[in-house]
């Protein structure tokens, strides 16, 4: 335990997220224990955030609210809340996501191993949590350990889990000890604490669900082209001491080439002449590399939705997330068309 006394500090950045985090805080708050604590850094919100928060704290005393006078950005906002936790762990928590009942007792069993970074699973939900679009993340059940020799391994079989930062728990001074402003603005700080470098310690991956995580609306949602096609593969390759064929298990170095990957992009309402211009235009080269990109920006998102639900319900239905991202596709046939 710390010295000032909490195991655990459960960290949570937030910005005018007033109508989600309340709930978040109710359901967290109801688990909390006395070496228990929830730290709020609320990026300057503009809503009634402060509002809500307050309102929790009276009935969870463990609730620190930090308000900021300015917008760190996401990053820079949990990289505050961990700096500001008084647990030896902290486990960074979006605000709009809840814990499986039991979560954080289960969590406080499992840090009894002392891992320096605890994985935990997490069941995507829809955004009212009335459905479960994917049952488990990570790729296997039960636990597995991994010591500082096997950091390929635990980067192909938990990096693409960890693009949530809701599924890893880390020792707070490990956390501390590592460069973070460099991960200021990748939406990702989590992963470039942990794979930055070998670390010291164990870490210990459990294939549990203890998080529900509430899919579709993240505070980056409407930037999923940059991160998912630009981002994120930016800083997945960026760790050198990493094989360069570990790295590509996880992500190609440029995902955005695949046509296959455009079109499915453009059918969920991710891409569009927008984004073309903004993110793949400067990167080109004249030719046909040049042209099959615009191409695709350009073809009637509604046709390509339309072929991709088809495509899905006949040949991949247990792709539940995939799905849901097509039918809340503002190019879904039954909807409306943006632009």
């Amino acid at each position: 335990m710390s010295p000032q006394g909490k195991r655990l500090s459960i960290c949570i950045a937030t910005r005018n997220r007033a109508k989600l985090i309340g709930e978040a805080l109710e359901q967290i708050g109801s688990q909390l224990t006395g070496d228990t604590e929830v730290v709020v850094v609320d990026g300057a919100s503009t809503d009634n955030t402060a509002e809500i928060v307050q309102a929790e704290r009276l009935r969870f005393p463990q609730i620190r609210y930090c308000p900021q006078s300015s917008n760190s950005g996401i990053d820079g906002d949990f990289d505050k809340a961990v700096e500001l936790a008084r647990g030896e762990y902290c486990w960074p928590l979006s605000d709009d996501d809840l814990l499986v009942d039991g979560a954080v007792k289960r969590v406080l069993g499992l840090l009894e191993t002392n891992p320096e970074v605890l994985i935990v699973d997490v069941e995507v939900c829809s955004d009212d949590f009335s459905k479960i679009l994917i049952e488990r993340r990570l790729p296997f059940s039960g636990e597995r350990r991994y010591g500082a020799r096997d950091v390929e391994k635990l980067f192909v079989e938990c990096a693409q889990h960890l693009t949530y930062i809701g599924g890893a728990v880390v020792r707070r001074a490990a956390w501390m000890a590592r460069q973070r402003r460099p991960y200021y603005g990748t939406e990702f700080i989590h992963f470039g604490v942990i794979f930055q470098a070998p670390l010291t310690g164990t870490v210990l991956a459990v294939g549990e669900p203890l998080v529900r995580l509430r899919y579709g609306v993240a505070s980056w949602t409407s930037r999923s082209f940059k991160v998912w096609m630009f981002t994120w593969p930016a800083l997945v390759w960026s760790f050198s001491h990493i094989s360069e064929a570990a790295r590509a298990k996880v992500t190609p170095r440029e995902p955005w080439r695949s046509l296959g990957t455009l079109l499915l992009l453009r059918a969920k309402g991710w891409y569009s002449w927008k984004e073309y211009q903004a993110s793949i235009r400067p990167t080109l080269q004249s030719g046909r590399s040049s042209w099959l990109p615009a191409l695709v920006a350009l073809t009637p998102g509604r046709l390509l939705n339309l072929l991709a639900l088809v495509y899905g319900f006949l040949f991949a239905r247990s792709r539940k997330g995939g799905l849901y991202d097509l039918r809340h596709s503002r190019y879904h046939v039954w909807g409306r068309p943006h632009e």
